[in-house]
This record gives C-alpha cells, sequence and structure tokens, in this order.
C-alpha cells in the first residue's frame, strides 16, 4: 500500500470512528478521498501536514433550535444548522436547504461538496451550507414568514458579508430568501451582500434563478463537445421539477435537445413531443401543484407514479436534478440499457457510489454535481459582486459570464483528468482541480 493510500485510509478511519451514523456525509468525503491519491503522490507535503484531516473538518459547525407558531395557534420548534466548513480561498458560501430530510450529516455533506465547488468555479468563495428540518410544503405563507423570521433571529449571528454569504437550495426559494432577507435588516441594517438570490428589487441579480439550470446546460455542452458530439437531436430524460429541472429543460431545448421526463416526489411525466417548460413553471412556481397535473393539460403527455428512473426508454443523456442518491445500482444499470451515452448532475450526489460505478462500467461519460451543477453559486458569487458594487448587470452579462465559467470548469476538470492520466473520469478530475487550489491556500496559510 503505497504510503498516499494508507494515508487517506487513516483519515477514513478517523471519520467512520468520530461521525459512524452520519452516512451522507461520508459517503461524499470518501468519493473525493480515494480520488486524490495521484496528487498525495506528487504532494508529499500535503500528507505532511495532515491536510485532509484538516479539509475534513468544519471549521464550525453550529446547531440551534427554531420556534415559531402555525397559523393554528399551535407552537412548534425545529432544528436549524449552518455549517461553516472551509474559507481558506474566501468567506464562506453556499445555500439553506429547509426540508424534513435536512440532519447534520446531509448538511456536512453539502458544505463539504461546497468546497470544491466553490473553488472550481474559480471565485473567491469557501464552502458552507446550512439548512433545517421545516418543511415548507402545505405551509401559508405567514408560517413560512414566521419560521424564517425565528431561524434567522439566530443565523444572523454567524454571517455577514465578509464573513458567511448564503443562498437558497431545497425548500429555499425567491419567498424565503425576502423573509430571511427582512429579518436580518431588522436586526442590523440593510446590508444587501449578506444574502444571494434576493428578489431585483433589493439586491438580487438577473439569470440566477436560471443559473443552475442553465450552467448544467452550459457544462453538459462542452463535456459532449469535447466527445465529439452536438446535443442538437439528442433525447434527454430529466428528473425533478423545480427551478434546477425547469430551466435545464429550458435551456436544453434552446440548444436542440429534445428533454422528454421531468417529475416530482410522487411521479413522473413522458411528454415523447418534448416537455414544455413554460407549463412546467406555471405549475411549480405559480401554482405551487403537482406534475401530474402536466398530463392533464398536455395531450401527448402521461403521468406515472414512482421513480423516473424506473421508467424504461429509449434516450440519450441523464440529467437527475431531484435529490440526492435518487439513483441505485440497479437504476443505473437501466439507464446503460436504455443507451445513455451522457449523465450530468444537477442535483447534489445524485448517483450513489454504486451507480457511479455502473456509469464507469458502461462507458456513460459522466459529469459529477460539484462541476456540472455550480451555476447556481457562481451566479450567487456574481450577485456579491454587484452589491459591492452597487450595481446591476444586464441579464446577458451575466449569462455570458455564467456560460464562461461553466466553460472553463469542465476544460480544468479535463486538464486534471489528461494529467493524472485517469481516462475520462471527470468525476476524479473535478475533485483534484477544486483540491488543488484549496490545498494550496491552505498550506500558505498555516494552521489557522
Amino acid at each position: 500500500m503505497s504510503n498516499a493510500k494508507s494515508y487517506i485510509q487513516s483519515v477514513e478511519d478517523d471519520i467512520q470512528r468520530r461521525d459512524p451514523d452520519q452516512v451522507e456525509f461520508q459517503e461524499a468525503v470518501f468519493t473525493v478521498l480515494d480520488s486524490l491519491e495521484p496528487v498525495l503522490e506528487q504532494h508529499p507535503e500535503y500528507i505532511k501536514a495532515n491536510l485532509l484531516a484538516q479539509l475534513v473538518e468544519p471549521e464550525r459547525a453550529i446547531q440551534f433550535r427554531v420556534p415559531w407558531q402555525s397559523d393554528d395557534g399551535q407552537f412548534h420548534v425545529n432544528r436549524g444548522w449552518r455549517v461553516q466548513f472551509n474559507s481558506a480561498i474566501g468567506p464562506y458560501k453556499g445555500g439553506l436547504r429547509l426540508h424534513p430530510s435536512v440532519t447534520l450529516s446531509v448538511v456536512k455533506f453539502l458544505g463539504f461538496e461546497q468546497i470544491l465547488k466553490n473553488s472550481l468555479t474559480g471565485l473567491p468563495i469557501g464552502g458552507a451550507k446550512g439548512g433545517s428540518d421545516f418543511d415548507p410544503k402545505g405551509k401559508s405563507d405567514s408560517e413560512v414568514m414566521r419560521f424564517c423570521q425565528s431561524f434567522m433571529t439566530e443565523l444572523q449571528r454567524h454571517i455577514g458579508p465578509d464573513l458567511d454569504v448564503p443562498a437558497g437550495d431545497i425548500g429555499v426559494g425567491g419567498r424565503e430568501i425576502g423573509y430571511l432577507f427582512g429579518a436580518y435588516k431588522r436586526l442590523n441594517g440593510y446590508q444587501n451582500g449578506v444574502l444571494t438570490g434576493k428578489g431585483l428589487t433589493f439586491g438580487g441579480s438577473l439569470a440566477r434563478t436560471e443559473a443552475t439550470g442553465f450552467g448544467l446546460l452550459y457544462y453538459t455542452n462542452a463535456l459532449v463537445k469535447a466527445q465529439g458530439d452536438t446535443l442538437t437531436g439528442k433525447k434527454i430524460k430529466v428528473s425533478g421539477a423545480g427551478n434546477v429541472a425547469t430551466y435545464a429543460i429550458q435551456k436544453a431545448t434552446e440548444l436542440g435537445a429534445k428533454v422528454i421526463t421531468c417529475s416530482d416526489s410522487d411521479g413522473y411525466v413522458y411528454d415523447p413531443s418534448g416537455i414544455n417548460y413554460k407549463i412546467v413553471q406555471q405549475i411549480k412556481e405559480v401554482e405551487r401543484g403537482r406534475i401530474k397535473e402536466y398530463a392533464d393539460r398536455v395531450a401527448t403527455a402521461q403521468y406515472h407514479e414512482g421513480s423516473v428512473w424506473d421508467f424504461d426508454v429509449d434516450y440519450d443523456l441523464a440529467l437527475p436534478c431531484a435529490t440526492q442518491n435518487e439513483i441505485n445500482q440497479q437504476q443505473a444499470g437501466l439507464i446503460a440499457k436504455d443507451g445513455a451515452k451522457y449523465l450530468c448532475e444537477g442535483a447534489n450526489m445524485p448517483s450513489d457510489p454504486q451507480a457511479i460505478a455502473t456509469y464507469r462500467k458502461n462507458g456513460i461519460v459522466f459529469g459529477p454535481a460539484k462541476a456540472a451543477n455550480a451555476g447556481g453559486v457562481a451566479v450567487s458569487a456574481l450577485e456579491m459582486s454587484q452589491n459591492s458594487e452597487r450595481l446591476s448587470w444586464s441579464f446577458e452579462t451575466v449569462d455570458n459570464r455564467l456560460h464562461d465559467i461553466m466553460e472553463d470548469i469542465f476544460e480544468k476538470s479535463e486538464a486534471a483528468d489528461k494529467k493524472y492520466h485517469l481516462d475520462k473520469n471527470y468525476q476524479a478530475g473535478a475533485n483534484i482541480a477544486g483540491f488543488e487550489k484549496v490545498a494550496e491556500a491552505m498550506l500558505a496559510q498555516g494552521l489557522v
């Protein structure tokens, strides 16, 4: 066993000993660490400084209670978290997630991924994540407002424009960011750089809503082009019907592809004529309805309950845009059987490790989440720049910057893949490219 491999194993053993129940966190960390062996072999100074042990331990993990009152007068208490993982290259940056599945393990996995994702953007932002096990689904605007105000009462102690700048994630859209910003402003005065994903009337950026979905397609287009192929005429299976999926469908259609599915937690719709993203927008963003309503409005569409990844149909490219671990080994096998040549992740860690191994085994070219879905945080950082300048850039300016950033992320991943002879393993390439920048910054700054 090489020195690098034994060092990685010792760090992984320590994580299992310290955090034995944090399954999501372990999955995210081990996937990254296992890909860093060639880097550590070339940089023994990283081992000497015990850099990995520092990288996998958050600089700060905050847990707090969030009491709030529902419209019927009942009092409730949820848990809130903010994990400030790494600030080596800039202030903490990462979203807030509101969903019953949120735990410390989930927040740590997301925060760890955010370190490398933010590094890949080339922008000066560190990694963090936060959220609560509160479920905004089915709650009134007043209930969501009261929760957000209570959540921010504690969170505001730990964030600031040059310290930690949260954004949205699952369950946190424009409505929630507005309530959170209003609560922060009341306690600290108007500081429009403290949150991103804000409304356009109080410091938000054009193209922020579209950023993750558009960015996913800019990355995917670069990946496909690198294989000597094109998106034109490709049939695409998309999961999800939220922000990422909706704008991924829009941009894929604009680039000449045909998206044939989208889904929510109940089931999925299949439309062989191509999903109409405007109808999905109306159902999910305006009416806050369920995706099955799409089939009621579009004659060519069919609705089915269950996972879209269990649906057997021929297609060329998969874009999972729903949630973590939505694709398992068996479903990955079906993706290969159905003829998909490419898979790029719009959600955070939607493929489990066995699924990823199945992609590699079947020759599916894989674009990992930390690279493919970095468009959201990239435009969040561009929103921070606009706030600092007291300026608002045009949609075209932001979109062009996003396009360049996403192509650059693929190029960095591809360069690392070639440098370390990884055989088109763009997941390992992204891990290495993101890690090398953070590692050099950490080494330069010493034990801080």
